[in-house]
């Protein structure tokens, strides 16, 4: 019953979407533009990065929240964490007041492994962004860090329990970003040395 309370707060958690608030005030659907989804990335690619940024900090903070919480409720289950972590993954990807419409989940994805374990998220960060600027696409950031994720926390705490807990969220990670792959080998998804060259936006600087 704990750990089904830690779940449904982590979902309800999640499902809090700013980006779904943004789309209304502005009146810009972020589901017919950009990449078509309600999550940082695509607000950043539509609405500007100081909105893209406000969303991934929200999207993120929920999700670290979420797991803080359920451990501070309880802390005699050692996988709560995962639970409401993998909770607030679900929620923020599949909201049931949105038609279960959401975002790709990766800035949520990035709250959870921040709480539960700064050190992995910083190894993890770092990894991406070197890969990310190696192979110029920001597909290489979900699709190492959600697998990698998942086995070295298994391996840290040598448990298959720990390990199937995170790799449901990874897993659900790397199919939402799969079709950035081949955007990737198309040459359409986000180039990241311009990116970051033009002021993290993807108009060019004048």
């Amino acid at each position: 019953m704990k750990y089904l309370i830690s779940l449904l707060l982590g979902y309800g958690l999640g499902s809090l979407n700013p980006a779904a608030l943004l789309s209304k005030v502005k009146k810009q659907d972020l589901r017919t533009q950009g990449t078509h989804n309600l999550g940082a990335s695509n607000t950043m690619l539509v609405m500007g990065k100081k909105w893209g940024a406000l969303v991934m900090l929200f999207d993120i903070f929920k999700a670290f929240f979420s797991v803080k919480l359920a451990k501070w409720l309880f802390p005699q289950l050692y996988a709560v964490a995962l639970v409401a972590g993998l909770g607030a993954v679900l929620g923020h990807v599949f909201p049931f007041y949105l038609g279960f419409q959401g975002g790709k989940g990766l800035a949520a994805f990035g709250g959870m492994v921040l709480a539960y374990d700064p050190i992995l998220f910083c190894i993890l960060l770092i990894l991406g962004i070197i890969l990310m600027l190696l192979f110029n696409c920001s597909v290489a950031m979900p699709m190492s860090a959600a697998p990698l994720f998942a086995i070295l926390a298994g391996v840290q705490a040598q448990s298959v329990t720990i390990f199937c807990l995170a790799a449901i969220p990874a897993l659900i990670i790397v199919i939402k970003h799969w079709s950035n792959i081949e955007k990737a080998r198309s040459g359409n998804d986000v180039k990241i040395r311009s990116f970051v060259r033009n002021g993290f936006s993807t108009t060019p600087k004048k």
